[in-house]
């Protein structure tokens, strides 16, 4: 059930536990809690993916530790035995991030789903929207770390001799090839050496955010890689776009565990 579309999110809205991840490029200049606090989803709660990650390192949005999740969801009231839906209001549908995240501390997959669509979707319904703050009862989470999930910078070294798996990279074409400046100043442009390039951005209907068909999406991972391998490495700018991703092929190959590089090209194509 990793997605779920909006008439059974409407109709589901006191059965589960939503969360609104909205996230933001920095050039975009948009305040993801800002909006979330004008309007959303009823009940939902504000994820910042942002503060919610690792804030002992310079990289953005890394994993936190173990440790700190738990205290994470904890304050979001949040059980391990909880139903969540996951939507977002960015064009990066960065809920995915989230998603990715609670399954690599051990939330069961099939309890956690993003809404396809998203805010954007549930607006051109028409679907009820709120201001108000949801009232949240602190809860006690325990993790579960997932850690084959996950690559750093030195597995993904030696990938490039060994060629254990396979590395995606969900940016555009521009920045993979290195014709564009990224968006952040102190990266390099470029991509890692024998990567291949699948903008996350194909998977998705620009007009309503909601990803494609079984059929479409199959046909698209098809033109890039074996879609009956399992050992597929995602990757993009700083581990959003990735995670999009890594929930699209597992729709179409049920077999995968999401696996991502975590630093992704913000490590990779740091300048030091």
């Amino acid at each position: 059930m990793s997605l779920v579309n909006t008439d059974w999110l409407l109709e589901n809205l006191d059965n589960v536990k939503i969360i609104d991840s909205s996230w933001h490029l920095p050039n975009q200049n948009r305040n993801a809690k800002k909006e979330y606090s004008n309007e959303h989803i009823l009940n939902s709660i504000f994820f910042d993916i942002d503060k919610n990650s690792d804030q002992e390192t310079n990289l953005p949005h890394m994993l936190p530790t173990a440790k700190r999740w738990e205290n994470i969801v904890s304050n979001l009231g949040i059980s391990n035995e909880d139903t969540i839906i996951i939507y977002d209001n960015s064009d990066l549908v960065s809920s995915c991030r989230c998603w990715y995240t609670f399954i690599y501390f051990g939330h069961d997959p099939s309890l956690i789903s993003v809404l396809n669509g998203g805010l954007k979707k549930w607006k051109q319904e028409e679907k009820p929207t709120v201001n108000s703050l949801t009232e949240i009862n602190r809860s006690i989470y325990k993790a579960r770390e997932n850690k084959e999930m996950v690559k750093s910078k030195i597995e993904i070294d030696r990938n490039i001799n060994l060629k254990n798996f396979k590395v995606v990279d969900a940016r555009s074409l521009e920045r993979f090839e290195g014709k564009i400046p990224e968006p952040r100043s102190n990266v390099r442009s470029g991509s890692i050496e024998g990567s291949t390039c699948l903008p996350y951005n194909k998977l998705i209907n620009k007009n309503n955010n909601t990803f494609k068909n079984i059929n479409d999406l199959n046909q698209i991972f098809t033109k890039t890689l074996n879609t009956k391998d399992n050992n597929i490495v995602f990757s993009c700018g700083s581990g959003i776009t990735a995670s999009v991703l890594a929930l699209a092929y597992s729709l179409i190959n049920t077999k995968y565990t999401p696996t991502i590089y975590d630093g992704s090209w913000s490590e990779y194509g740091l300048i030091k």
